[in-house]
């Protein structure tokens, strides 16, 4: 089976013939950024360059899969943020936000969805982006996308400490603001689903365990989760970072295809919670161990995932660009050769 087939079988549960190794985050090079003659700002503002990068990693070192956006600003630009791309910037430098949407706490109650959401700012050069991959590399590899979850989002287009402190001191302002969220996100999603991807991440990186308490996820984060997991056409993966150990079972219960966990899960440990049936993907640190780590580092990284119960080698974040070529070559090497094992 090609990579395109195994991806998409291990999203339906069935038997594969190895491990996948792919991601539904960033995941394009400097190596392949240099070859293509681009500057990493530029990718961001133009559709062909932006789907040559990302279907890049594939073709350059095998990664089973081609995901864009490159940047995490592409819904709260929509929505109404000033977003700096720097345009001029030599090396890599992300986009980030210049002007919040909501610059206080009595701002909260006055965000709106534009009727006009699924074609504003970046949303319809993604889709471009989606559709140019799609055509180059979607026979061979499955195509993903990913947005932001509710309480990421909602963090983006106001300041997060002041959406954390009244997280605890004020939930239902908070969760009616998180609710907003979620349509914003669907709406976007379906964007990129008619565009004609075969899965798409929500990445609820703010809402890790490490600053929100167990019930606090299960009463405030949940809720926005299911709402957008009901309306997902595609497969679906539920990513949060940090430690989430303690919150594996109602992330499973959120609706998702698939949960995506970070280094600091203990895989083996969620295994055993969620039970066989379970898609998990996980769970190596992209920074630490595929950037700066060696190639042995890489290649026993990767055999301990898979000995731990991955059903697909899986970031725990975005792959920095810098990565070694050598590196991504040892881990699709290692995983071709360590994942057919039982």
């Amino acid at each position: 089976m090609n990579s395109r087939e195994r991806v998409l079988k291990v999203f339906k549960g069935e038997q594969v013939d190895r491990v996948p190794c792919f991601s539904g985050m960033g995941n394009i090079t400097e190596a392949a950024i240099n070859q293509l003659g681009y500057k990493f700002a530029g990718i961001h503002l133009d559709a062909k360059m932006m789907a040559e990068t990302a279907a890049s990693t594939y073709k350059m070192f095998g990664l089973e899969c081609g995901v864009v956006p490159v940047d995490l600003c592409v819904e709260a630009e929509a929505l109404g943020c000033v977003i700096n791309v720097y345009p001029q910037a030599e090396g890599i430098l992300y986009p980030t936000i210049k002007e919040k949407l909501i610059h206080n706490e009595g701002e909260m109650d006055s965000v709106n969805i534009p009727a006009d959401l699924g074609s504003r700012g970046r949303v319809p050069l993604l889709m471009e982006a989606i559709k140019l991959m799609k055509a180059d590399i979607g026979s061979d590899v499955a195509v993903g996308s990913y947005v932001l979850g509710p309480f990421t989002l909602a963090g983006q287009i106001m300041e997060l400490n002041d959406l954390l402190k009244l997280s605890f001191k004020k939930a239902d302002k908070v969760a009616k603001l998180l609710d907003l969220m979620a349509d914003a996100i669907i709406v976007v999603a379906k964007e990129y689903e008619k565009a004609g991807i075969d899965y798409i991440t929500v990445r609820e990186m703010g809402a890790t365990s490490d600053v929100l308490s167990p019930r606090v996820f299960k009463n405030l984060i949940m809720p926005p989760l299911q709402k957008i997991s009901k309306e997902l056409k595609v497969f679906s993966v539920l990513h949060i970072c940090g430690k989430t150990n303690d919150i594996v079972i109602p992330m499973a219960e959120a609706g998702y295809t698939a949960i995506s966990v970070e280094q600091k899960n203990d895989v083996a440990e969620t295994r055993k919670k969620l039970g066989p049936g379970a898609i998990i993907f996980g769970n190596y640190d992209p920074y630490n161990v595929l950037v700066s780590g060696t190639e042995d580092l890489v290649r026993s990284t990767m055999r301990k995932c898979i000995d731990d119960g991955v059903s697909a080698i899986w970031p725990g974040c975005d792959i920095w660009p810098t990565v070694p070529p050598q590196n991504m070559k040892a881990m699709m090497d290692e995983t071709i050769k360590y994942g057919g094992k039982s």
